[in-house]
């Protein structure tokens, strides 16, 4: 896969599943019928002392993994049972800062919005407000897709489940270019379908408009009936779907890149619009009380907080993910959850998180164990917390490491850096044909998908102009009515340059023209 989206959604999908968790062969897929995610047979009890012995060794597995890549910040937490065991922060929030990471630091948590969200929408299932099954447009009439048939039909489940059509990661580089939610979401319309609720392809705006029909329907904004579904009765006083309160955080965590060996303070992003998908922020004490929820089935501290059935639904296999291959058992996912039964043949689930511009972070349930592991960095992501919970849960279930998980996470998440374009590493035109004169190229462009486009002409070179608040970058001339520029932000790595080919009346940007919808007519 060459497009950065693509590389992105190992995170949420194959690797968040197969490796971490891999899944019977077993399940059915894109259904609207749940499959519980069940072993073939029952496995036999883990003895204490195992589970003992893997958290133990906590220490040692985290130090490993900062020694080894150097990632600033890391908390680690364990919840057993009921009880939070484990809770423990490393390295600092900052690099040159001297504040240390604790429990308490208040991370991104990027994708892991996702099921903490789906929490939230379960709860509101279990109290009627809507069903899993509720059409997206019962509360929230102006969503459309391009197909008019699935407009009427897509349900708050198959968003969740990813199983709409629309394309993958659809609106996250209209979230770059500084559209708000409700832009992005009304422009989702423009994009082709591909295979209602028979095809599987991550999005986070997707998503996000089914948590906003969920809000809706409940007469509130989804931070705020986040905060009273689930927050504030789990006492999760440090979490929140508002960048602003993440901000005003004082102990937080910044997020980090890696400019060759070392490692600094990338760039930062806002991400509001897809506040349900990748917009919450919260701490590994705070996460451990809803995962002790989630352990408990809805159940926190005696009280039912979400109705088992709304959350079985939302941990069970919805859609097939990722087909077997040679050496890996298909994947699956389910409403916000990475679902699927591990090695050893216990029922699982999981999520990863991550943001190019700095944060990485997992999360694994095995129920059948009664643990579960949180772990939240303030890196880019490079495999560091999916390593760590998967050897934790080696440790538990078979007492010793089986794989060598850094490698295997380190391999496939390489390629996420890499820079974008057809012309990256290419060599420019030794006798290239020359431009014709630049005030052919300028004008006003129109895009229904993107929105408007300038090209301009000052002091003898063009630049081009997009986005609501106009992104402005210049123009260089590569050969003939071929020029290029150049992007650095959460989905265009450093180093991606792209294409702008000029034809007539119009010009088509090759790094928005990933489905089609590159092409700005004067």
């Amino acid at each position: 896969m060459t497009r950065f989206e693509q590389r992105r959604r190992l995170l949420g999908t194959a690797l968040g599943a197969s490796l971490v968790a891999p899944f019977s062969s077993t399940a059915r897929a894109a259904s609207n019928d749940s499959v519980p995610c069940a072993p073939a047979r029952k496995p036999p009890p883990i003895p204490s002392a195992q589970i003992d012995h893997a958290i133990a060794q906590l220490d040692q597995l985290v130090t490993a993994q900062m020694t080894r890549t150097g990632v600033p910040g890391l908390a680690i937490a364990v919840v057993r049972g009921t009880r939070t065991v484990y809770a423990k922060g490393f390295g600092t929030r900052e690099i040159g800062s001297g504040q240390p990471v604790d429990a308490d630091t208040v991370f991104l948590l990027a994708s892991l919005s996702k099921p903490l969200g789906a929490s939230v929408v379960a709860r509101q299932v279990g109290l009627g407000s809507v069903s899993w099954d509720t059409t997206v447009r019962k509360h929230l009439p102006w969503f459309t897709l391009s197909d008019p048939e699935a407009s009427e039909a897509v349900t708050i489940a198959d968003l969740y489940a990813h199983r709409s059509g629309l394309p993958d990661h659809a609106g996250d580089r209209l979230e770059d270019m500084g559209y708000g939610q409700t832009e992005i979401l009304e422009r989702l319309r423009y994009l082709p379908l591909h295979g209602f609720r028979n095809s599987y392809a991550y999005t986070n705006f997707g998503l996000t408009a089914a948590a906003i029909s969920v809000a809706a329907a409940a007469n509130t904004d989804w931070a705020t009936l986040s905060e009273e579904a689930i927050y504030q009765p789990l006492g999760m006083t440090s979490t929140s779907s508002r960048h602003a309160d993440f901000a005003a955080r004082a102990n937080r965590a910044t997020g980090h890149v890696k400019r060759g060996d070392r490692w600094v303070v990338g760039p930062g992003n806002m991400p509001d619009a897809q506040a349900p998908a990748g917009g919450a922020s919260s701490s590994v004490n705070d996460m451990a009380k809803w995962l002790a929820m989630m352990l408990g089935q809805g159940m926190f501290d005696g009280k039912r907080i979400v109705d088992a059935a709304a959350l079985n639904a939302a941990v069970s296999q919805q859609v097939q993910s990722a087909p077997p291959g040679a050496t890996h058992p298909a994947s699956y996912y389910g409403y916000g959850f990475n679902v699927g039964v591990t090695e050893s043949g216990r029922a699982s689930y999981s999520h990863s998180g991550a943001f190019a511009v700095g944060a990485a972070t997992n999360f694994v349930v095995v129920p059948s164990t009664g643990v579960a592991i949180i772990a939240l960095t303030n890196g880019f992501p490079m495999g560091v917390p999916e390593t760590i919970t998967a050897q934790f849960f080696d440790l538990v279930q078979f007492g010793a490491i089986k794989r060598d998980w850094a490698t295997l996470y380190g391999n496939a998440l390489a390629p996420m850096m890499k820079p974008e374009g057809s012309l990256v590493g290419a060599a420019r035109p030794a006798s290239p044909l020359p431009p014709r004169a630049l005030s052919t190229y300028t004008g006003a462009f129109r895009n229904d998908y993107f929105g408007p486009l300038k090209v301009s002409e000052q002091n003898g070179a063009l630049s081009l102009a997009i986005g609501p608040v106009p992104m402005v970058r210049p123009l260089t001339h590569w050969d003939g009515d071929v020029f290029t520029f150049t992007l650095y932000n959460e989905n265009a790595s450093p180093g991606t340059i792209s294409k702008a080919s000029f034809l007539s009346d119009r010009v088509t940007l090759e790094y928005y023209n990933e489905d089609g919808m590159g092409t700005f007519v004067r």
